[in-house]
């Protein structure tokens, strides 16, 4: 399909007519909460996973707010006479948000999906007709520039940026244009870029429709529309990072090999970041005989930045084809040309010695440190969302790390992080456990062994007495040398501040 098959947008220039749209559906509330409300729990859970028959039935009314799911969520004509009584249908069809679907009905152009903000903003996404809901793997859109609205990766990036207000942020390849309808909320400044022309005017209409102010819209791929002396305190990027033996969509596939893509954007991003700048990627990569894909992360990660590299999750080369195939709907189309693109993924991931692609979470930090840390862990364990406080709370306890010594450390004080639990592990009925476990019910949820001593010290900071002082204690307590105790302590007291278990005092 071409992107001739696609519905003609409405006009992004009607700013007028959209901010009378987002009206008169905020009156009918047309929101992320009324639509909870109508459709009940089940069936607005499987709205995600792209299954409207639910929503369908749910809507079988005439109210108003039944009249613009069936509308603008689920793509059904409705009357042009019964709507006319809800929305500005004259202006929207002049202007292209409806159009003629005859026999007196009328039909939207775009789908438009409510969203609420971090701070309770009731926005609208726009995408696509049929890519509201749970993207394309439930649909199969093929069409060459189809533009998507919010899915899982959409929204887990969302989550994960850092949220300090800004001067300037950036979001590389903004598709409906989520990542920079948050950035609005904290940047004077956002800059959204895109290589699909296509993605630029519904990022328009999203800002429009959301009330928003809008964005520096530019047209390109990865940081070929920045100007070589534009910096950013963020940059964000939801790429096309799927790894695949063609370019078919525009919307998923980098068009690079392998994991250059990915590559590319990370090693870019270094030189566009201001002092202090954070840029944050969802990404794949490869994972490669005879190479640890540690080190292929790390050969990633730009001079002059701190890094942090999560992986969330890992599958093999025929599991990850056969998501990406079915996403495409290749398995709906004729079973030998279902088995020869499935052959051509292995055929391309066997070339390259891949025996598995990694998926997950990077951040960097531009900073001045002579040594610039870099941290790539494997946590496919579930976490608390949003993660943008926690992500810069990690940042801020690299640099308390690297400007404290262990005689430093011995000398600060420390508390115990909201929230965290002790488990004793043994044996029942045993005298003393075989290991004690803190565990975090906030944020990464990390759990994390330590000896009794680690489980003592951390159990009585309270940021009232140095870390040596409670050493000392112990060291009283357990008949123990309070000399090698405080030479042996340090390296656990860091594990446990760099993990988030014990923070600096104030």
């Amino acid at each position: 399909m071409s992107n001739a098959s696609l519905s003609p947008l409405p006009s992004a220039d009607r700013t007028d007519v959209a901010a009378r749209l987002r009206d008169a559906l905020l009156g009918a509330s047309f929101t992320a909460d009324g639509l909870l409300e109508l459709l009940g729990a089940p069936a607005y859970a499987a709205l995600s996973r792209s299954e409207t028959v639910p929503a369908l039935r749910a809507t079988r009314g005439d109210t108003p707010l039944e009249l613009l799911v069936r509308l603008f969520l689920l793509q059904q004509p409705v009357r042009h006479a019964r709507v006319a009584d809800v929305l500005p249908v004259d202006a929207c069809l002049e202007s292209g948000w409806l159009r003629p679907a005859g026999d007196g009905e009328v039909a939207a152009t775009v789908d438009v999906r409510p969203y609420g903000g971090p701070g309770g903003e009731d926005w609208f996404i726009v995408s696509d007709l049929g890519c509201a809901v749970g993207g394309a793997g439930g649909i199969g859109h093929r069409a060459e520039g189809v533009v998507l609205g919010v899915g899982g990766a959409s929204t887990t990036l969302a989550g994960i940026t850092v949220r300090a207000p800004v001067a300037a942020a950036l979001d590389l390849g903004t598709g409906s244009g989520i990542q920079a309808l948050h950035a609005t909320r904290h940047a004077t400044h956002v800059t959204a870029t895109d290589v699909n022309p296509r993605a630029l005017h519904i990022t328009a209409l999203t800002l429009a429709l959301s009330g928003t102010p809008g964005a520096d819209l530019r047209e390109g791929s990865l940081f070929t529309p920045v100007r070589e002396e534009e910096r950013y305190d963020l940059i964000v990027s939801n790429p096309p990072f799927v790894i695949s033996p063609d370019a078919r969509l525009t919307y998923r596939d980098g068009g690079m090999g392998g994991d250059d893509l990915c590559r590319t954007l990370v090693q870019g991003a270094g030189t566009r970041l201001t002092e202090g700048g954070f840029a944050q990627f969802l990404a794949n990569w490869l994972h490669v005989e005879g190479e640890e894909w540690t080190d292929r992360l790390r050969s990633w990660v730009p001079s002059g930045c701190d890094a942090w590299i999560v992986q969330r999750e890992v599958q093999d080369v025929t599991q990850y084809a056969e998501l990406w195939l079915r996403d495409a709907g290749d398995h709906r189309e004729d079973a030998a040309r279902y088995q020869a693109r499935y052959d051509a993924w292995l055929d391309e991931f066997e070339a390259r010695k891949v025996k598995a692609v990694g998926f997950g979470w990077i951040t960097l930090r531009r900073t001045g440190a002579a040594e610039p840390s870099i941290t790539v862990e494997e946590w496919p364990h579930p976490v608390e969302q949003p993660l943008g406080e926690t992500v810069r709370a990690h940042f801020d306890r690299l640099d308390y790390l690297r400007d404290h010594d262990d005689a430093a450390l011995l000398e600060a004080s420390f508390t115990l992080a909201g929230e965290v639990v002790q488990e004793q592990v043994g044996l029942p009925g045993a005298e003393d456990p075989e290991h004690v476990v803190l565990r975090q019910n906030r944020g990464m949820c990390r759990a994390t062994k330590v000896d009794t001593v680690g489980a003592g010290f951390a159990g009585v900071c309270d940021g009232t007495m140095s870390a040596g002082r409670i050493l000392d204690a112990i060291a009283q307590l357990v008949g123990e040398d309070p000399v090698l105790l405080r030479d042996r302590t340090p390296a656990q007291i860091r594990l446990l501040v760099e993990q988030g278990f014990l923070e600096p005092a104030r």
